[in-house]
């Protein structure tokens, strides 16, 4: 979604985004919903080559996310994918009834996504016009 809102979508990042899911490839760890908001800020500011300079903003932007993050995942306890769901993923049944039963933490996750994701879409908003009034001449 991040993608889409600053027009840059791109089917090779959203494949080499896919395995955030579970907490990093189905590990329980951090939270694919954070990586894949992040990695749409790191889109917008970060560097293509090393030869390129990153925009400083890459960073202050990406910390209120975290920081947005955090207070979105604090009755969880945490905001790793494992205390999220309160599931461990290398159990095939529990993936399956996270999957198929409407009542499973997925919903939590749902949730937790459609928030992310207007909270991103507010920092891209501002950064946005940051960079269009940057390259404005004064």
């Amino acid at each position: 979604m991040g993608l889409e809102k600053i027009q840059q979508e791109d089917e090779k990042t959203i494949k080499a985004v896919g395995a955030f899911a579970g907490g990093i490839a189905g590990s329980g760890s951090v939270c694919g919903t954070l990586l894949g908001a992040v990695a749409a800020v790191s889109t917008l500011h970060g560097r293509g080559n090393l030869k390129e300079r990153e925009n400083p903003r890459m960073w202050s932007a990406g910390h209120r996310l975290t920081k947005e993050f955090d207070k979105l995942t604090e009755t969880f306890g945490g905001n790793t994918c494992q205390e999220i769901t309160g599931m461990e993923w290398s159990d095939r049944d529990a993936v399956k009834e996270y999957y198929s039963n409407p009542d499973s933490s997925r919903k939590h996750c749902i949730q937790l996504i459609g928030d992310l994701a207007f909270i991103l879409g507010e920092i891209l908003e501002k950064e946005q016009k940051r960079l269009g009034n940057a390259r404005k001449p004064l």
